[in-house]
């Protein structure tokens, strides 16, 4: 049995741009034929660059977020025309566990326990490591995670 390819939708639209920010409207027929929701994950194709994003809604309209990272590489702007294909994305968002973090979990039989967690709370712990500027507090960090994960407790 094979797994049916995650829904797709195509639509011609003008990024929007105020400020620094900008976004594409999403039409409602497309987040209707999407099916999942007002709020799906999707990846986005805009005239061939691709990202991962998350459908939001603002002032009753549906919107993408076309950052300025996103801009600078595709080399758009805001008032171009793009053709966009929006494809559910089913996977989670992989976490880039760091080697020590992953040693630890490995060396305290927790990486199960880790790879359990949703994926969000597998960022959260991740963050909090990388997120220490001194290397006596990233170890500190990576030993109370693991303790976390020897006692059950997700966080």
């Amino acid at each position: 049995m094979t797994t049916p390819a995650p829904r797709s939708v195509e639509f011609d639209t003008t990024i929007e741009a105020q400020g620094n920010k900008a976004g594409i409207v999403v039409p409602p027929e497309a987040i209707d034929a999407l099916g999942a929701g007002s709020r799906p994950a999707v990846l986005v194709d805009l005239d061939g660059h691709a990202y991962r994003s998350t459908v939001a809604v603002m002032g009753g309209r549906h919107l993408i977020g076309v950052s300025a990272a996103v801009r600078a590489e595709s080399g758009l702007r805001g008032g171009d025309d793009v053709h966009v294909t929006l494809t559910l994305a089913t996977e989670p968002r992989p976490v880039d566990v760091p080697d020590d973090l992953a040693e630890a979990l490995a060396a305290s039989g927790t990486r199960t326990f880790f790879d359990g967690l949703a994926n969000s709370l597998q960022r959260y712990h991740v963050d909090l490591v990388n997120g220490a500027k001194q290397p006596e507090t990233r170890s500190r960090r990576i030993a109370k995670a693991v303790e976390l994960f020897r006692a059950g407790k997700k966080r």
